[in-house]
């Protein structure tokens, strides 16, 4: 198993679905972690307490990175505080707002390219610093199959997260120097809050094009952003790792 003793995360949306099994994933491994999020606190305050149980150090951090450069600024600054350093960021707060491209407003374009997208870029930007200093850190975006292949209904969340990808590529190259290494994690149909609200339908149909043939859990994601935060993938960058049973293959 990948060590990260020693190490400290911060990860975005942190207190459900993909970003409450990461940080408890990176606290199992010996990580402390800095569990930011935008409103639920009981959720946030629940997993501090288990990444705590687990012996670890864990802080409850809130913001709302869609809100920009200070308010991201912030939450790094917050964590930083708390736990001395943040040696791993995980940029996983994402929402959707689906409609059809011929239908969709200036909000629902806005609220999704400002949280997936947007906030990542902050977020990035925040801890670039600090991380260059240090000579060494870890950047995990979480982007999606989405954002390789395109997906109807989704014109918004499809392209922050294609643009995520883009993201990821120049952030390793600009910082490969300096020790830090920035990757991607691209999802496919996990089973998570957001994948429940799907009608029976589409998540038949999606399963239905997914050659392994079945729905990936939360822990599949986690192993990946495991792994890009562990010495083992010191060198491995600019890289973008689909767990996705399948459904994206050589693109």
């Amino acid at each position: 198993m990948f060590d990260l003793t020693g190490k400290t995360a911060l990860v975005t949306g942190g207190s459900r679905g993909l970003g409450r099994a990461i940080a408890l994933a990176f606290a199992r491994q010996g990580a402390d972690v800095a569990v930011n999020y935008r409103g639920n606190a009981e959720a946030a305050d629940a997993v501090v307490a288990e990444a705590v149980g687990l012996g670890r150090r864990a802080v409850a951090v809130q913001g709302d990175t869609s809100e920009g450069r200070e308010a991201c600024e912030a939450i790094v600054k917050a964590a930083i505080d708390e736990l001395g350093s943040v040696d791993i960021l995980v940029n996983n707060a994402g929402i959707t707002r689906d409609n059809l491209l011929v239908r969709m407003d200036a909000d629902e374009w806005e609220a999704v390219i400002d949280t997936n997208l947007g906030g990542p870029f902050w977020m990035t930007r925040a801890i670039a610093r600090p991380m260059m200093k240090a000579r060494s850190g870890r950047i995990i975006n979480m982007s999606s199959a989405a954002g390789r292949m395109g997906n109807p209904g989704q014109a918004n969340y499809a392209a922050a997260k294609a643009g995520l990808i883009g993201l990821t590529k120049t952030t390793a190259r600009e910082l490969a120097s300096r020790g830090v290494t920035c990757n991607a994690i691209a999802p496919g149909l996990i089973e998570t809050d957001l994948t429940s609200d799907l009608p029976q339908a589409a998540t038949d149909a999606l399963t239905g094009m997914t050659p392994l043939g079945y729905i990936g859990s939360v822990e599949d994601v986690a192993a990946a952003a495991v792994y890009f935060a562990s010495d083992e993938a010191r060198y491995v960058t600019g890289q973008v790792l689909g767990v996705d049973g399948g459904i994206v293959m050589g693109s």
